[in-house]
């Protein structure tokens, strides 16, 4: 049987094949939701999936686009918004 902490749903399951030739269970933390754009809410293309403690050792540039709000838009809703801000419309 499983410990009580190993139980709920917020572990997922991995099965290991030992060298002994038996299967092991290990408990890992599953990853977080993928980023969506504030606008359309699709997912974001360009932003890691991965834990916060992974997201610290990547380097920024990686971590997002490196255009104007990259990370929050995806490029359509940010072509979108330029350029109704060229119009002068607002948004």
């Amino acid at each position: 049987m499983p410990r009580g902490m190993f139980k709920s749903g917020r572990l997922r399951k991995i099965f290991v094949k030992t060298p002994g030739g038996e299967t092991h269970i290990h408990y890992r933390q599953r990853k977080p939701s993928k980023a969506i754009c504030s606008a359309c809410k699709k997912p974001l293309a360009g932003v890691p999936r991965e834990m916060p403690a992974t997201l610290r050792n990547i380097p920024k540039t990686a971590k997002r686009p490196e255009r104007p709000y990259g990370g929050v838009l995806c490029s359509v809703c940010l072509r979108v918004m330029f350029q109704q801000k060229a119009r002068g419309e607002s948004a």
